[in-house]
């Protein structure tokens, strides 16, 4: 058979078959590349059988990085040996908060999906960059995929001395820190009865204790005892005794749940806060475009102001929301003057 005219095959390969008595052509798909500065080479032995479609398939595997010898090669430094080295070592694991560990498994889920078995060593950031360009109209979710590839990379260059190179993420332009995520209106909190119950429960808890979602959400029936209620610290991993506010306390009466948790799934298992975030965006596109920028993180910043308007101390705003000093003092600046004013002045007139 004629070499066929695909780029890779190398061009002279002949053995003798002393069973056939003739020289027989065998193909190597080849692919050179520089590597320390030096030229590195590669052939796989294409097993055709002097079979055109079998040759064809099997070319076509080597194009695409597909090929046994090539994953058997590779797979000691793939994209999803180094997630799976990540999540299994304690070092890393114990220093996160459960909610970083779910926000970075969504991007890492999709990185092996899609190139598990390909090896860190053939990324490049040309197309690191060109994936980032094409998730140009969400910014916010562009650059967390920026950043958990590069957590990836300098965990297996530094931490597993993995021979892949430089960071391909360096120098990336990235589309930056976007626009705080706002504290809803008065106007979309006065919507709430309007909403489902699951939204509801999920605001109200929020609004409550001042915590991020996923500890809010998963508050059981068991944490709230009279005026007061047992709050998880998520980045901590700690609990703490706060005082309940009577808006929560009348709220959960109204609406008690069955099972262990307050936003229950079944009798012994709470909602995920994928669940709940997918009601919550049905629920505010009913509310017209107005409403889009808002998110549930919002409502745990509406907490810092609602307290800053009431007059509490930025030592007091942390003892319920756990939030830092700059944080708090950020989103105190967006407290209504006017009612702060009125809080300090009816406050000197009783002392």
């Amino acid at each position: 058979m004629k070499r066929p005219p695909k780029p890779r095959i190398v061009k002279e390969n002949l053995k003798w078959a002393f069973n056939t008595r003739r020289w027989i052509w065998e193909p190597y798909h080849r692919v050179t590349w520089t590597e320390g500065g030096k030229r590195r080479e590669k052939a796989v032995l294409l097993k055709w059988d002097n079979d055109p479609e079998e040759l064809d398939r099997l070319y076509w595997q080597c194009r695409s990085g597909k090929h046994e010898k090539q994953t058997a090669r590779q797979s000691k430094y793939t994209w999803g040996e180094c997630v799976r080295l990540w999540r299994e070592d304690p070092r890393v694991q114990s220093k996160l908060a459960d909610s970083t560990k779910a926000s970075y498994s969504r991007d890492m889920d999709a990185i092996v999906e899609k190139n598990g078995t390909k090896s860190m060593k053939r990324t490049t950031a040309h197309a690191i960059e060109e994936k980032h360009a094409s998730m140009a109209e969400t910014p916010r979710k562009a650059d967390k995929h920026i950043a958990v590839i590069s957590l990836l990379w300098n965990y297996a260059l530094k931490r597993k001395k993995w021979p892949i190179g430089e960071n391909p993420t360096i120098g990336i332009l990235k589309y930056g820190k976007q626009s705080e995520r706002e504290p809803w209106p008065d106007w979309m909190v006065a919507q709430l009865p309007k909403a489902p119950l699951t939204v509801q429960k999920a605001a109200e808890l929020m609004l409550g204790t001042g915590q991020r979602p996923n500890a809010a959400i998963i508050m059981e029936r068991a944490h709230f005892k009279g005026e007061w209620m047992s709050v998880l610290d998520e980045k901590q991993k700690t609990r703490f005794k706060a005082y309940c506010p009577e808006r929560l306390r009348d709220f959960l009466a109204k609406h008690p749940s069955e099972g262990t948790f307050v936003l229950a799934k079944n009798l012994r298992e709470p909602l995920g806060y994928d669940a709940i975030e997918k009601q919550f965006r049905k629920w505010r596109n009913t509310l017209g475009p107005k409403a889009k920028k808002y998110s549930l993180h919002g409502l745990r910043k509406l907490a810092i102001i609602q307290l800053a308007e009431s007059g509490c101390s930025d030592a007091e705003i942390q003892a319920v929301t756990n939030q830092s000093l700059e944080t708090v003092a950020y989103y105190r600046k967006l407290a209504d003057r006017e009612r702060l004013s009125m809080a300090a002045q009816k406050r000197r007139s009783s002392t």
